[in-house]
């Protein structure tokens, strides 16, 4: 986990920290404090999370709705949150695939922002799609899961090129990518390799190595 956070604050650019910055306005004489990698990757606000809320492993979800390999790995993350009660999962949208994924990730990213506790059930609903959205099956969706029509907020692009400045500075060229303690998992992998990957990273911290 060091050599990420040592890539992260050696290259990502000032950007990314004005994007991410989410402290409270504060007198000019009182400098606002820059966010650190590690609130960047882990604890930015504008981020969707899911699982446990004080988790003692934190992995890092780079997906994108129009991936078909992203809609096979990301049920393996809710069950591994589900199985695994101090883990959780932040969701870094990567619209890689075209128009509809920017489309498609800015409605849930306004979700997140508008109506947190809705972002879930619609996350799920864009991941179900057999292959990519258009227009209309984002639409579909939002309504499914009971949601007025979505106008996009600004920030939700913000927080999208964000996104892929992180993965740039990564190294991350595809979806889906998964941090995972101090490692980076390209593409999909079995159930099997993500839970030895989490308990091999739960051991490490119950043991004081992370």
């Amino acid at each position: 986990m060091k050599t990420l956070m040592m890539i992260l604050m050696m290259a990502i650019s000032p950007v990314v920290l004005a994007q991410t910055q989410t402290q409270p306005a504060v007198p000019l004489t009182q400098p606002a404090a820059q966010p650190t990698p590690e609130q960047i990757l882990f604890e930015d606000p504008a981020t969707p999370r899911f699982g446990a809320k004080d988790a003692k492993l934190v992995l890092v979800s780079f997906t994108d709705y129009n991936c078909p390999y992203c809609k096979q790995f990301d049920p393996l993350l809710e069950k591994i949150v589900k199985e695994h009660p101090d883990v959780a999962v932040v969701v870094k949208l990567l619209p890689f695939r075209g128009p509809s994924s920017i489309s498609s990730a800015r409605a849930a990213m306004t979700v997140w922002e508008q109506q947190p506790e809705k972002f879930m059930a619609l996350h799920q609903r864009l991941m179900a799609k057999k292959g990519p959205h258009d227009e209309e099956s984002i639409d579909a969706a939002i309504a499914k899961v009971g949601l007025a029509p979505v106008k996009v907020t600004p920030e939700s692009y913000l927080t999208l090129k964000t996104n892929v400045e992180i993965a740039e500075v990564l190294g991350i060229q595809g979806t889906p990518a998964t941090i995972i303690g101090d490692q980076i998992i390209p593409g999909a992998i079995s159930y099997a390799d993500l839970e030895e990957l989490v308990n091999a990273q739960l051991d490490k911290i119950k043991n004081g190595k992370s």
